[in-house]
């Protein structure tokens, strides 16, 4: 309690609270206040219409559901389907118009959400009910059922016969039943079509004339007797009531609305006529009045509720924004006070101890501005990288001048130029010091850039980008001409860079600007510019001042044939000719154009394609690169040789083993299943496409199977084997040569070529010599 009200005693607390509460807590009540006594009135009357509406809506959405299920069935019972040679087909031996029967009754029971069955009932010698599937009727009490529908109706009308006698209960209600006569308009029917309603569909199409589903909905026929209601056991007793109340009202209107008191609860009765196509129906909804109004009530309550609440809220967010206030001040004095006067003496006046502590402090800030000195350049490459990658991007120009005059730049009448250095062939440098690590040579570049900077330049600033290119800011003042200057540094930095590290430079020199907000785009515009250069490793200055960009591009050129060999080599699995391949599809794009602008999307492409194969394989790149973003990457590759390595190590050898490990075992087993099966059939007339039928699969995968799991293609395994069987038919039995050919599944003629051609004689000749040898080597061996 006593941090609760700590600050209660000061007056600026206790003022700032009754404040914060008068201006958080007065606007709601004015505004519910307002609502409640202007627009509860205008709700209650809204509501009242949009009741009425929602009464005829539903009794249009009941009209147009009963006449849409008129006109359907009128429809379907004039179609060809049910003509008069129906009552002659043999429903048996022609099954297939029977089969049709039933599937024209299927559709219509399924064109209807109110359709709950159909049934056709043919009265044919031995008549017979479809519902849908065809049934013979057997018994007379279910034909004279069926008959006397047929008899005692018009062409087309509704099944009003099938009532309730037990006026207490409303469950024992027959669906309402929709007749056609077939041959439709003929004076002597035989059959009828008969559409039972959906007993529960038609209970939910009524609740839609109760608005919020309370109260009663009902049908009444011309007789005053209930068709169908809305499925509820407690309204039963309210139901039978309000028939017996309307019996005097419908003799004299068609149509109405009237209240009626029924137990504890006063109803809003509207009524109304409904026109079928053989009968007058009557709709009744009955909603209780608290149904209606129970908005009004609820909006009154929640304006009140919703006021006390604001009173609270604005209470208890006054106490703690008033706190929130007040609690700076409070720290701060406490912070301030170090002799604990303020808690001594309560009407001390805070603000006279805050500016005696303000001046207190100023001298001691003047020290640590001394302090921060010596950390100046680490605050002026931070502020340098935050504006070259556009977080200081809001500031204006003369914010952003006096920030830097802040950090000991001098800018006032100075221009501004950039400077890109990047360094090429780290793969085939010869320095080993650097042992092929980006970081150290990114490391070594800015290091020798800022020494011979030194000598060069009185301001300037370096920008390790650690992608083995640095960036350089130089200012000096706008009357000098320094682009000579600029020209001999690079020239100076390429000699050093060539002679420590062993590798070749691309220096570009930005044109000169005047505006502290142009260097991020300085800096980009010579990081864009060096794509101009040679695509070679070799030493070049490029000045953008003096470069003539339009003539810079060469005609596109893009080696089609190329990729696609590459692809297919990707396709095979060969991942040498796929690496020899991509030489010559680099060499192919530096003989059009020798510009890395011009070389580095080719590639781009190139790998685009190989990804897109990938992925038309069946495997997610994911998979393949382990979530890598492969496109920075490759943007990022400025070698050729390092080209060649990035797409054959980090992305044609892991998809092929990716693929290999992911085919093998299915192609293995394929072709295991294929040689059992043509050991076991090797005698039959077999085929590529026989087998490829019989694993499931197609000749060109079964064919590529075989080779790459076997060694040799399909015919000359299956040739093989059977050349062997009849090996051992000439050498073990005295079967004829033609007799043998069949065994193993070739026509004389062509064994005999075939086994020629294998094993250089013809069959009788082959068995004729193995005998002979093997009768020599027994005669020897005696």
């Amino acid at each position: 309690m006593k941090k609760i009200t700590n600050g209660w005693n000061s007056q600026y607390f206790r003022k700032n609270f009754i404040l914060i509460l008068f201006i958080a807590f007065l606007p709601g009540l004015i505004s519910g206040i307002g609502i409640y006594f202007a627009g509860v009135s205008k709700v209650e009357d809204e509501l009242k219409d949009l009741h009425e509406t929602q009464i005829l809506q539903g009794v249009e959405n009941l009209n147009n559901q009963f006449d849409y299920l008129e006109m359907a069935v009128s429809h379907w019972a004039f179609t060809p389907r049910f003509n008069a040679s129906i009552i002659d087909l043999n429903y048996i031996q022609q099954f297939q118009e029977t089969r049709d029967i039933g599937r024209t009754l299927l559709t219509l029971q399924g064109s209807h959400p109110l359709i709950e069955k159909i049934e056709l009932f043919i009265n044919s010698p031995e008549p017979v009910i479809f519902r849908p599937k065809y049934n013979l009727i057997t018994d007379e009490q279910e034909y004279q059922y069926y008959y006397s529908i047929m008899r005692n109706h018009r062409n087309i009308s509704w099944n009003s016969i099938y009532h309730s006698t037990n006026e207490d209960n409303l469950e024992s209600l027959q669906p309402l039943i929709l007749t056609h006569s077939i041959l439709a308009n003929s004076s002597d029917p035989f059959g009828t079509m008969i559409v039972t309603l959906d007993k529960s569909m038609v209970s939910q199409l009524l609740w839609t004339l109760t608005p919020y589903n309370q109260g009663a909905a009902f049908l009444l026929n011309s007789e005053n007797q209930i068709l169908a209601a809305a499925n509820s056991m407690d309204d039963s007793t309210l139901i039978r009531y309000l028939q017996k109340q309307l019996s005097d009202k419908l003799r004299n209107e068609a149509q109405g609305t009237f209240t009626l008191d029924f137990g504890e609860e006063t109803y809003s009765v509207s009524f109304g006529q409904v026109n079928r196509i053989d009968s007058q129906w009557t709709y009744v909804s009955a909603s209780p009045m608290s149904s209606i109004t129970s908005p009004i009530v609820l909006i009154s309550q929640i304006i009140i509720t919703i006021s006390i609440i604001g009173l609270i809220v604005a209470l208890v967010m006054s106490w703690f924004a008033s706190k929130r206030i007040y609690s700076p001040i409070a720290k701060l004095m406490k912070q301030l006070d170090t002799d604990d006067k303020w808690n001594s003496n309560k009407n001390e006046d805070e603000f006279y101890l805050i500016e005696q502590k303000y001046k207190e402090l100023s001298k001691e800030s003047m020290s640590l501005q001394n302090r921060l000195s010596t950390q100046l350049p680490q605050l002026k490459n931070s502020f340098l990288l935050q504006l070259i990658q556009g977080y200081l991007y809001h500031y204006s120009e003369q914010e952003l001048h006096d920030r830097m005059k802040h950090y000991g730049w001098k800018v006032e009448n100075h221009t501004f130029v950039v400077m890109d250095i990047q360094v090429l062939g780290l793969h085939e440098s010869k320095a080993t010091f650097l042992n092929r690590d980006e970081s150290i040579a990114a490391s070594a570049v800015s290091n020798i850039i800022e020494e011979v900077a030194q000598h060069r330049f009185k301001q300037f600033n370096v920008v390790n980008f650690y992608d083995l290119s640095t960036g350089l800011l130089i200012v000096y003042p706008s009357e000098e001409k320094v682009r000579k200057s600029l020209h001999q540094f690079a020239e100076k930095a390429m000699e050093v860079l060539n002679k420590v590290l062993q590798m070749q430079v691309t220096i570009t020199i930005s044109n000169p600007d005047k505006k502290i907000k142009r260097i991020p785009y300085l800096f980009e515009e010579v990081r864009q510019g060096k794509q101009y250069r040679n695509f070679e490793n070799e030493n070049q200055i490029i000045d953008l001042q003096n470069l003539d960009q339009s003539n810079q591009f060469d005609q596109i050129h893009y080696p089609f044939e190329i990729e696609k060999e590459i692809l297919q080599a990707i396709r095979i699995g060969q991942i040498d000719e796929s690496e020899r391949l991509i030489r010559d599809f680099i060499e192919e794009l530096k003989s059009k154009g020798r510009k890395e602008i011009n070389i580095q999307p080719g590639i781009t492409q190139l790998f685009g394609s190989i990804q897109h194969e990938i992925m038309h394989s069946g495997i997610h790149p994911y998979e393949v690169f382990e979530g890598k973003n492969m496109f920075e990457e490759v943007a990022n590759i400025r070698e050729s040789e390092q080209m060649v390595n990035w797409l054959t190590k980090e992305v044609i050898t892991p998809y092929v083993q990716t693929l290999e490990g992911k085919v093998n075992m299915k192609m293995k087993q394929l072709v295991e299943e294929v040689c059992i099966y043509i050991q076991e059939n090797y005698m039959e007339d077999i085929s590529l496409e026989s087998c490829a039928d019989e694993v499931g699969t197609n000749p060109y995968t079964l064919s590529k199977a075989f080779k790459k799991v076997i060694g040799v293609n399909f015919i000359d395994y299956l040739t093989n084997l059977r050349i062997d069987k009849a090996k051992g038919l000439l050498l073990n039995t005295n079967m004829k040569i033609n007799d043998i050919a069949e065994q193993v599944g070739y026509r004389h003629s062509y064994f005999n070529r075939i086994f020629k051609k294998h094993l250089g004689l013809p069959p009788s000749q082959y068995r004729k010599k193995r005998v002979n040898e093997s009768t020599i080597k027994k005669v020897l061996s005696k």
